[in-house]
């Protein structure tokens, strides 16, 4: 009799045991926020960075337009001046050196950017009529994304009451993956596939009569 009422009781404590492996088996949690953050680390980084990354580009183009309104302003009210034998004249090459000044908190220009022009590119003309002034980016090729034209660029501000155009463009480097595809608009020679983004701020006016 007690050897049939001990087989039962065994038998019986070792039904709980298993089952509380199984509880604490699917309760066991550690490990599990290091194994989420391994998975969502990398593309939460990813988007700051995009993030961060957009927010800088469109920072720099508005300190690009702001120095555009500068320069075009000196121009427009005497200030700056080209081939009038004044005191006020300015060669192409100051003229690049003054507008890198403007942009320098963000967008610091080499030491040869002045006379050879990599990043930042200007075109300063004088036209007859507004209506003459160029709308459209030119581009080698007319490709939405081709490299930018650079052969008709002039810097012959006009005299006064001449209507004229100060025309800044500047390759903005994209440098996170995930925001290249969607902002980059300038291919360069060579290459096949965009890789830099094109700031381009443009004033359009007539000089005062100074």
């Amino acid at each position: 009799m007690s050897n049939n009422m001990d087989h039962p009781t065994a038998a019986g404590s070792s039904a709980p045991k298993r089952g509380g492996l199984l509880r604490r088996f699917f309760k066991e949690k550690s490990g599990t926020s290091s194994i989420e953050f391994a998975l969502l680390a990398l593309p939460f980084m990813v988007v700051v960075f995009a993030s961060l990354e957009t927010f800088v580009a469109f920072t720099a183009e508005q300190l690009l337009n702001n120095a555009t309104e500068t320069m075009a302003r000196k121009v427009r009210t005497g200030e700056i001046t080209f081939g009038l034998n004044v005191a006020t004249d300015m060669s192409q090459e100051q003229f690049r050196t003054a507008f890198c000044d403007e942009i320098s908190i963000m967008m610091t220009c080499s030491e040869t950017e002045a006379k050879n022009p990599s990043k930042l590119f200007i075109d300063v003309r004088s036209f007859a009529d507004f209506s003459q002034i160029p709308a459209a980016v030119p581009r080698v090729g007319g490709g939405d994304s081709s490299d930018l034209d650079t052969s008709g660029f002039k810097f012959a501000p006009g005299g006064p009451t001449t209507i004229n155009i100060v025309r800044a463009y500047y390759r903005w480097e994209v440098i996170t993956d995930l925001v290249r595809p969607y902002v980059t608009n300038l291919r360069p020679a060579g290459t096949s596939m965009p890789n830099d983004y094109l700031m381009v701020s443009t004033a359009a006016f007539r000089n005062e009569a100074y």
